[in-house]
């Protein structure tokens, strides 16, 4: 097993994450730094025989995985800063460590899946998957049909060209956007881009998970059959 693919399994964070420590020298396999090449030696019960240590603490066992998810309000940052009193690590549980699947922009809301599964995270965020993600969002004046048709179409802003996506009217001045790609801060550059500006926007869906009565600002975990048939539609 390759060592990035080992941490993610460990509950450290997603593969990606895994390659940025061995990338920064903090992941020392039996005595010495690391290497993404480095293969992982596990005997018949999956117990790892080398010895892997981040910053110096030993990396024993692979962590139970879980599954939850997050109504994220407004003014909440992704980003896990000990430093930062609006982080997201300040609401987490002690246990299981947890981390979010992707980001939502600090003044965007919604739903937010957290977890310690670095493989289901892979498959999630890598954009070769495609997986889809659906937004309601609000605009700061009423829009023509012109609009939706454009932003339904693709839009061109900076060197970024958007892919085709669904969008449909919920009212005249919001509207609903499902997306399969995850460039930064998209929809508020392509409405921008086309001359609106954004004035709230809600992630309600990703993949098969929605939020239904989940208040703002509360977790819970996910059910055993709402993770089961995540994974299906990942794997489809």
């Amino acid at each position: 097993m390759r060592l990035a693919k080992y941490l993610a399994q460990c509950g450290i964070g997603s593969r990606r994450e895994a390659c940025r420590l061995i990338e920064a020298g903090r992941i020392t396999l039996n005595g010495h730094i690391a290497r993404h090449t480095d293969p992982i030696r596990l005997d018949g019960s999956l117990n790892c025989l080398d010895c892997i240590e981040l910053d110096g603490s030993p990396i024993t066992q692979a962590e139970t995985l879980a599954y939850w998810v997050f109504n994220k309000a407004v003014g909440t940052d992704c980003r896990l800063l000990e430093q930062d009193e609006t982080s997201l690590v300040h609401l987490l549980p002690k246990a299981p460590r947890l981390y979010p699947v992707g980001r939502l922009d600090k003044d965007s809301r919604g739903l937010l899946l957290l977890t310690n599964d670095g493989e289901l995270t892979h498959k999630l965020m890598h954009p070769s998957f495609a997986h889809s993600k659906t937004y309601h969002v609000r605009l700061n004046r009423p829009f023509t049909d012109e609009f939706v048709e454009q932003m339904a179409s693709g839009v061109r802003y900076k060197d970024v060209q958007t892919l085709p996506c669904q969008v449909r009217r919920l009212s005249s001045d919001s509207f609903e956007i499902v997306l399969t790609q995850g460039l930064n801060r998209q929809i508020r550059r392509m409405s921008s881009a086309l001359g609106y500006k954004v004035i709230d926007l809600q992630r309600v869906a990703l993949m098969t998970l929605t939020l239904e009565s989940l208040a703002e600002g509360a977790m819970r975990t996910l059910t055993p059959q709402e993770v089961a048939v995540l994974k299906a539609a990942v794997t489809i």
